[in-house]
């Protein structure tokens, strides 16, 4: 997504105004900030913390496969545990295991930072709700805000701190198999419904108790891929990705979402895991998002797989100047972001300002 800086801002403060006037919670943004002594701390462990310790508050490994939570959590995943060398864990649950394993993050890591739990919670946990999809068709944002509420309760209570949802992409092709995730076609109505899910899940705050913190996703044009085929490249013009494909993102930031969730899938030709246009510029710099940015599933790895990476060691350094804080299971950081730094000091300020970002959401978890 390569385009001129004086048409991107352009864009970006039309959309940003359009917005304003058509969202109206979009004309305040709900704040992100922690407490001075927070922000102290973090900026202390900061300081402490070697590069491999770094390194493992960017990585979220898989704590079981889907239909077997927990499993792989045996005893070499308590001692990566304590050496520091993961951040958070998905596909984990039950107050009783997680609390076992939170126990030896707090208590014998050397640092003795709390881990992140995450886990899809995407229409409810124990309490099953209509799909995504169906729930949108109410036209009930107040309904829909009441579904995310009681899931992130029924999650909180079961150890987890992080759902990967809401999925806020724009579908316009029927034959696209994740149609039912979202709210459809209408970026109107799909930002509404964003609004309430996020509200649902963190309620005013995340400091509060009964909450989860959201994660929109995927950001870029995910929902767009060619044919309605999951993956493929979206190839969508300026005034159609701010027009359609992004107002449901801006009303996340608004809502004060605690996360975004890269797509899988390549914009315009450019992977959105690696798109720094996209990511850091687009979303940080022009929108002013400061929360912790995600890859899907193995998505820095499959920058290899794109053809815009020679090496994890490139994709690893692609991804983090992209502005994506937490690898999701590939290791790719864990692994071979310490030789991107050797040979590239200039991105040790980068690894550094994503550290911040998930400390930050673990400070504004109360964890």
């Amino acid at each position: 997504m390569k385009v001129a800086i004086n048409r991107r801002a352009l864009l970006a403060a039309g959309a940003l105004l359009a917005a304003s006037a058509r969202f109206p919670a979009f004309a305040k943004v709900r704040s992100q900030d922690i407490s001075p002594e927070n922000a102290a701390r973090i900026r202390a462990l900061i300081a402490r913390m070697t590069l491999a310790e770094k390194l493992g508050q960017m990585t979220q490994l898989a704590g079981g496969r889907q239909k077997s939570l927990n499993s792989r959590i045996d005893d070499a995943a308590l001692e990566t545990v304590r050496q520091g060398r993961v951040g958070s864990y998905l596909h984990v649950a039950g107050a009783e295991p997680l609390a076992k394993l939170q126990r030896v993050a707090v208590e014998e890591s050397r640092l003795r930072i709390p881990l992140l739990f995450a886990m899809d919670v995407v229409h409810g946990y124990r309490t099953i709700m209509p799909v995504p999809l169906g729930l949108a068709a109410s036209f009930d944002p107040d309904l829909v805000r009441s579904a995310a509420h009681v899931a992130a309760v029924e999650a909180s209570v079961s150890g987890l701190h992080w759902t990967f949802a809401p999925m806020i992409d724009v579908a316009r092709d029927a034959r696209w198999g994740r149609v039912v995730e979202g709210a459809g076609e209408d970026p109107y109505l799909g930002a509404r419904i964003a609004e309430a899910q996020i509200l649902g899940f963190q309620s005013d705050t995340l400091a509060g108790r009964d909450v989860v913190m959201a994660c929109a996703k995927h950001f870029g044009a995910y929902g767009a891929g060619a044919g309605g085929r999951d993956y493929d490249s979206a190839d969508v013009s300026d005034a159609t990705l701010h027009e359609v494909y992004l107002p449901p993102f801006q009303a996340a930031i608004a809502a004060g979402s605690g996360s975004m969730m890269t797509a899988f899938n390549a914009l315009n030709g450019v992977p959105t895991t690696g798109n720094a246009d996209l990511v850091r510029r687009l979303l940080r710099e022009d929108w002013g998002y400061q929360g912790l940015v995600v890859s899907d599933w193995n998505a820095i790895l499959e920058l290899v797989a794109h053809g815009a990476a020679t090496s994890p060691v490139e994709a690893a350094a692609l991804a983090l100047r992209a502005g994506v804080d937490m690898d999701m299971t590939s290791s790719t950081y864990a692994d071979h972001l310490d030789a991107a730094v050797a040979a590239d000091a200039s991105l040790l300020p980068l690894v550094d300002e994503a550290v911040g970002r998930i400390l930050h959401a673990k400070a504004r978890l109360g964890l």
